[in-house]
């Protein structure tokens, strides 16, 4: 286990040191299939299949990137990249089973089942930027105004391929013709003597991608290996960059740094480079803070478990990983880097949600993940009240496991109880009758005080409600009253017999008779159902009735309202107040409303 305080003052003490950019060799070292470990036998057979078609298809095919890398070190690869001298629409119609992805770089992605086999076209090299950072060659490459790339999509030749990788170990292509290694940079032996360098001008590649600066760190941790000094020299001035990367990208690159195996190495990495203070600001402030505290120890564990997980082929997630990184975080906001917990859970939620927010800013993490990880982190207060049946309804809370692996890590930290986290696990192992009795044997001060702060709880939560403007509650919506159903039935006839009877006086075409007859019984239906509402229930409320007594009479006794409800209706709708009840539609002035309205 390493130590932050050690490792803090050795990045204070270190000096920058300046290097110059290795000079490539202007022809490949190829090496021969004699000359290194790298067998067909440990390639993916789906990668094989794609160089092999790329080949009998007339294009040249080479494996890529850390494939190539990793079997140099006898290490399996966890995935295969392939380069090719096809532009990415020849790939497409050279396998079906193939999409185009990308916007910044355009790849081809080939899938075979659940593998993807990623193939990419060889990149030009870079050529003179205009004066306004703007877009040159075409508008296939587009860079801001610090030197990022946003848009690359120029192809050229292997030759100018290479320099467009980021390190040499990275930069080594398998030949499928004749199983060699072409090396144009000096990969090969980098990679031997476990060496980390950039190729090309240092600063220069890390404005173009900040990100290199977060890989650097993870290869470094993941292969064991040593940074160049001129490699390692200008993070610390470029690491502001991370700032302005997208907040989506920076959480994927945090995911393969956490959760790899090496977790605890990249963490020590990242503090070496300074490059935690842009990643995760409250937490690098908190373990520079108080680099002995409980908290510190809990991350320092939380990783070593991961790694072990990892090792173990065993399930992790983002969840618990990120409440193990922001823990001490949350204490420190807390007051308390050492511990305890306060008494109150509303100051761990507030300190909580403020820590979980401001990092938010910095690293998208999926409301699946967040939500889950606040659960989490409240969940560690129950802990502390084991009297009562409330305890063992604990036990069937969905996040109760992780929340209580999260116990267990508090204990191991020296920041909670080793007592109460072994009476948990005791709670787990008894049957239900030994369960009910450990709750209910609890000393009668520890019930005493659940009770008094379960009464303050209420006590608070009257007074808040007590200060509050009283609430009028809004009637819930009923089905119209039997009678109602009955007046509306009524007049929606007698308007479908009004609408024949006028249709029969005008004679028109079966289809333009038929819409007549449709729109004036619209209209009927229109007029009584207002005409309830406003008899009823008064002006004012919409068609939507509540049950009443007597609506039906009334409706019958107050025939005026249907007349001011057809008057007011839009012109464009019901040309007429008479047409709307069933007149005439060639009279020009409104007829007469008749004294009831339903016959």
């Amino acid at each position: 286990m390493f130590s932050f305080t050690k490792l803090f003052r050795s990045r204070d003490a270190k000096a920058a040191a300046a290097a110059e950019a290795p000079a490539a060799p202007p022809q490949p070292t190829i090496y021969a299939r004699a000359d290194h470990p790298v067998s067909r036998s440990n390639i993916s057979p789906a990668a094989l299949k794609v160089l092999y078609r790329l080949k009998d298809s007339g294009y040249q095919g080479f494996l890529v990137g850390g494939a190539v890398r990793d079997l140099l070190l006898n290490v399996q690869p966890k995935d295969f990249d392939i380069a090719t001298d096809a532009h990415p629409d020849d790939v497409r119609r050279t396998f079906r089973n193939c999409r185009l992805i990308g916007r910044r770089f355009h790849l081809a992605h080939v899938r075979f089942g659940h593998e993807i086999i990623e193939v990419a076209t060889f990149r030009a090299a870079h050529t003179e930027i205009d004066e306004d950072h703007g877009v040159d060659e075409v508008e296939h490459r587009a860079i801001d105004e610090h030197g990022r790339i946003l848009r690359d999509n120029l192809y050229g030749t292997i030759e100018e391929d290479v320099w467009r990788r980021d390190f040499t170990a990275n930069a080594l292509y398998y030949n499928i013709e004749d199983y060699s290694i072409w090396d144009y940079v000096g990969g090969v032996e980098d990679a031997r003597n476990r060496i980390l360098r950039l190729i090309g001008d240092p600063a220069t590649r890390y404005r173009e991608d900040p990100v290199r600066m977060l890989r650097a760190a993870r290869f470094a941790a993941k292969l064991n290996f040593t940074l160049h000094p001129g490699t390692e020299a200008p993070i610390g001035e470029l690491a502001y960059m991370l700032d302005r990367m997208p907040a989506a990208r920076l959480f994927d690159e945090t995911l393969k740094l956490m959760l790899s195996g090496h977790a605890e190495a990249s963490l020590e990495w990242l503090i070496r480079l300074e490059l935690l203070p842009h990643l995760m600001p409250d937490v690098a402030a908190a373990l520079e803070a108080a680099p002995e505290s409980a908290g510190a120890r809990l991350v320092q564990l939380g990783l070593e478990g991961t790694d072990d997980r990892v090792h173990d082929d065993k399930s992790v997630t983002p969840t618990f990983l990120f409440a193990v990184l922001l823990w001490p975080a949350i204490l420190r906001a807390l007051g308390t880097p050492d511990g305890p917990l306060p008494d109150d859970p509303q100051r761990l939620l507030d300190a909580s949600d403020k820590v979980i927010g401001r990092q938010l800013q910095r690293i998208a993490l999926p409301k699946r993940f967040s939500l889950p990880m606040r659960e989490l982190v409240m969940l560690q207060t129950r802990f502390e009240r084991r009297s009562g049946r409330r305890a063992l309804r604990l036990l069937e809370h969905p996040r109760f496991r992780a929340a209580y692996d999260f116990l267990l890590l508090r204990a191991e930290s020296g920041e909670a109880d080793p007592e109460l986290a072994q009476w948990w696990t005791d709670l787990q192992e008894a049957s239900d009758d030994d369960r009910l009795a450990m709750v209910e044997n609890r000393p009668v001060s520890e019930r005493v005080e659940a009770t008094k702060s379960a009464a303050s709880r209420r006590r608070r939560v009257r007074g808040d409600v007590a200060s509050l403007p009283p609430v009028r509650h809004r009637r819930r919506d009923r089905r119209p009253c039997a009678s109602t159903r009955r007046v509306f039935a009524a007049a929606l006839g007698a308007g479908v017999r009004r609408a024949r009877q006028q249709s029969r006086a005008t004679p028109a075409p079966g289809r333009t008779r038929a819409r007549s007859i449709g729109r004036i019984a619209r209209n009927a239906a229109h007029a009584a159902f207002f005409s309830l509402s406003l008899a009823s229930h008064g002006t004012g409320r919409t068609t939507r009735f509540r049950q009443c007594r007597g609506c039906a009479a009334d409706a019958t006794r107050t025939s005026d309202a249907a007349a001011r409800v057809a008057s007011a209706r839009s012109p464009a709708r019901t040309r007429s107040p008479g047409r709307a009840l069933g007149a005439a539609p060639h009279r020009s002035r409104p007829a007469r409303v008749r004294s009831n309205p339903l016959q």
